[in-house]
């Protein structure tokens, strides 16, 4: 990773200075602001609902009513059954408890899953301590060059032990939307042709909730994973859908709640928020796609004609609407720093900060890790993974946000 040499308090100044301007967020794939409708409903469910869930008194009887209104509520959108929803505290833990779930209650000695090299790092860290505790043995299946897994490499994969497959719905960095439907089919017909019940599909739909119909019955997903901070909804609070007749065990233990499968008390405010934001994402969806399709493909067409030697990471048309991941070429170093580029992905990002634009040059879970590439874009194109930056728009981006953004990145890159 390079090393800067940097102006600590010139840099303090502009920061401070820029905090008292208008800010422009474009990431919102990493977090989306809590809806103001979403906070009134739990607002009112905190106030008048407070009580335990498990609880038998009227108190209780009255926060397990609204648990179970919400969860009703949740399964109607879904086209699923109530009694196949679990609330979680997000989509990491959802993620967790429906692979290690699944693997506890295998009676495989040696479990398989299929997985992309794509998935989210909830999957892919979770997937690298169960190789090395020798726990599971894995099938990685690559994307092509465009971001899209091709189902035929799923189905070269399945073997007599394939307990689990798990493609995310829409990647979080480059927003390619993959074929689940087309690898439903192939998972199925394997399902039908050795009379079993694996391999079980994961689908992770955190991404895609806004903008793609996630119902079960669209999909066709065993296994469904959703996150409130990716939809305006509550943070701290995930789905994990389970189809019925699934085995699954679990690996939180406590009070039984949530039907056994995870342990501890119901955060009824959080559930109904969930409800609630799931209920604005399906009545807004079809005039969002319309409007932020429209700001994309404008977005890319103005920054490729603006930006010298720039392209597009992952699909032009199958990815989301408020989605831009775009490569920078490396171009001419700096003669004072010799060893640093003026497109370094990190350095734009903390430059672009200083300037009033919230962008991101990865996964907000990765930037966390002590690697600045991007597996996501390395999988696509190695001579990008450290020279791209993802501009994700929300329900407040404006054409003249993106306007402003691209002439900045124009003179910072200048």
């Amino acid at each position: 990773m390079p090393h800067y040499t940097l102006n600590y308090d010139i840099i303090q100044d502009a920061v401070i200075k820029k905090r008292k301007e208008k800010r422009i967020f474009l990431d919102y794939a990493s977090i989306t602001p809590l809806d103001k409708e979403v906070k009134k409903e739990m607002d009112k469910v905190q106030e008048k609902f407070w009580g335990n869930p498990s609880s038998l008194h009227t108190e209780g009887e009255k926060a397990n009513h609204k648990l179970e209104e919400s969860r009703i509520k949740i399964a109607r959108i879904l086209h699923c059954r109530a009694n196949e929803i679990f609330f979680t505290s997000g989509g990491t833990e959802a993620i967790n408890l429906a692979i290690l779930g699944v693997i506890k209650a295998s009676k495989e000695r040696l479990p398989h899953i299929i997985c992309s090299t794509i998935e989210h790092p909830a999957v892919l860290e979770l997937i690298k301590n169960l190789i090395n505790e020798k726990k599971t043995e894995v099938s990685f299946i690559s994307p092509d060059g465009r971001g899209i897994i091709n189902p035929k490499s799923v189905k070269k994969e399945i073997k007599e032990n394939t307990i689990l497959i798990i493609i995310q719905h829409a990647n979080n960095e480059i927003g390619t939307i993959q074929p689940i439907r087309e690898i439903v089919k192939i998972i199925r017909n394997s399902n039908f042709a050795t009379r079993n019940s694996y391999p079980y599909f994961l689908v992770d739909a955190c991404q895609s909730a806004l903008y793609e119909d996630i119902s079960i019955e669209r999909l066709g997903a065993d296994l469904l994973i959703l996150d409130g901070v990716k939809m305006y909804g509550p943070r701290g609070a995930g789905i994990l859908i389970s189809k019925h007749n699934l085995r699954i065990s679990p690996v939180i233990f406590g009070g039984g709640q949530e039907r056994g499968l995870r342990s501890g008390t119901e955060n009824v405010a959080n559930a109904a928020g969930l409800a609630k934001a799931l209920e604005l994402a399906v009545g807004k969806r079809e005039k969002e796609i319309k409007r932020l399709t429209k700001l994309r493909d404008w977005t890319i067409k103005k920054m490729l004609n603006k930006i010298p030697n720039s392209s597009l990471n992952g699909d032009s048309k199958k990815r989301l609407p408020n989605n831009i991941n775009i490569c920078l070429s490396q171009g001419d170093t700096l003669g004072k720093f010799p060893k640093v580029s003026p497109w370094d992905s990190e350095f734009l990002v903390i430059k672009l900060d200083t300037l009033g634009f919230a962008v991101s040059s990865a996964s907000a879970c990765h930037a966390l890790s002590n690697k600045s590439d991007s597996y996501v874009i390395e999988a696509l194109n190695p001579k990008c993974a450290n020279s791209s930056l993802r501009i994700t728009f929300g329900r407040d981006t404006k054409k003249s946000d993106l306007d402003k953004f691209i002439s900045v990145l124009k003179k910072v890159i200048k």
